[in-house]
Formats: structure tokens, C-alpha cells, sequence
């Protein structure tokens, strides 16, 4: 999304909501990149979104998560976009994630996808948990009312804000985590609203 964009929309609201609509964060990326490699040798490449494996999050992974995000982003921020990292930054990430209580950088990865589809149906206003489908109505709205933003990139948002719309987040399964979630959201908006900067 063009930083012009952002007087309109909060980085971290349209992060959310791309992360939650697609689940392709960076870490993602990462983590299935790693995965799908040797799948990319045997079988044509297909475009296939990938899938959030969703567990109840618990207070010990949204610590984790919360003290892993500078380290994590350290390593991140030097990759280059659009290649899968090399087998040192996984150990890497995967060294990172382990200090931090995680099994290893997957499951780091999962967590921070499961918190990612939650959050992304917060609105940012109330704090209060309305789903995916209605953040980004609002969102959808607020690029409609805005008479600065410049034409092309009220399009180019709007197309992406109903893209993300057509394709909606998975439901959350553990009802739980919104509340786990709400009580943590101040804390992950500073660490995680900036993945999309």
C-alpha cells in the first residue's frame, strides 16, 4: 500500500486486515517458503493461500510474541522482498523464536498469524472486537469520505480494501483469543503495526 495512504487508513488496521484476509504476512512468507521448496521442485507452481492452522492462544505465546518482535524484525527487515530466506537466517529466526518459549520459528509464525486474524477484526477505534467484514466496510467508507486523498490512490485503495472484502478471514475458532487478544491489543499494535512499513 503507497505511504500515501496512510493519513487515510492506519498502517496497522490495513495490516491486519491484508494479514488476516490473505494470512501472507512476512513471517508467513518466510515460514512457507520454507515449506513449500522441495514442493516447488516436483509440481508446477500453483497459487494457493496458505493455511492457518488456528489454537487457542495461551498469555505465555503473547509474551513471547511481545518481547520476540524486536529480534524477529532485526532479521526480517534485511531480507529482500520476495525470496525465501536461506537456511542461516532460518536458524536464525528459528534461534529467536526458541528464546522467546517457542518450539521453533513455526510455531512463533502460527502464533503471530492466529493473533493477526483476530486483530484484523478489531475496530481500531473502539477496540472492540466486530469482525473482519466490518472493519473493512469502515475502511471502505472512510476512503470514500476523504476528499484529500488523491484520486488514483483512493482507487488503488479501494480496489484493494474489496479485494480484501471478496475474500474474507477465516471465522475464529477459539472464541477465546478475542478476549486474549483485546487484553494484549495495545501492546500488539506498537510491535506488530508496523510489519507493513
Amino acid at each position: 500500500m503507497p505511504a500515501m495512504l496512510r493519513p487515510a487508513l492506519t498502517a496497522f488496521s490495513v495490516a491486519c486486515l491484508m494479514s488476516a484476509a490473505s494470512l501472507a504476512s512476512s513471517g508467513s512468507a518466510l515460514a512457507q517458503a520454507k515449506q513449500q521448496a522441495p514442493a516447488q521442485q516436483t509440481a508446477p507452481a500453483q497459487p494457493q493461500a496458505p493455511v492457518l492452522k488456528q489454537v487457542a492462544l495461551t498469555d505465555k505465546q503473547l509474551d513471547g510474541v511481545l518481547a520476540a518482535q524486536k529480534d524477529m524484525d532485526a532479521l526480517t527487515e534485511k531480507l529482500p522482498e520476495n525470496t525465501a530466506p536461506d537456511q542461516k537466517v532460518i536458524a536464525q529466526l528459528d534461534d529467536v523464536a526458541k528464546k522467546h518459549g517457542f518450539a521453533g520459528y513455526d510455531e512463533y509464525n502460527n502464533v503471530v498469524d492466529n493473533i493477526s486474524l483476530v486483530i484484523g477484526g478489531f475496530d481500531p477505534a473502539t477496540k472492540k472486537y466486530v469482525g473482519t467484514d466490518a472493519v473493512i466496510k469502515a475502511q471502505i467508507a472512510q476512503v470514500q469520505a476523504d476528499k484529500k486523498m488523491p484520486a488514483k490512490d483512493k482507487k488503488e485503495a479501494l480496489d484493494e480494501l474489496n479485494e480484501a472484502l471478496k475474500t474474507p478471514a477465516p471465522q475464529v475458532e477459539n472464541k477465546g483469543n478475542i478476549d486474549l487478544v483485546a487484553k494484549y491489543y495495545d501492546k500488539l499494535v506498537v510491535v506488530l503495526g508496523d510489519d507493513e512499513n
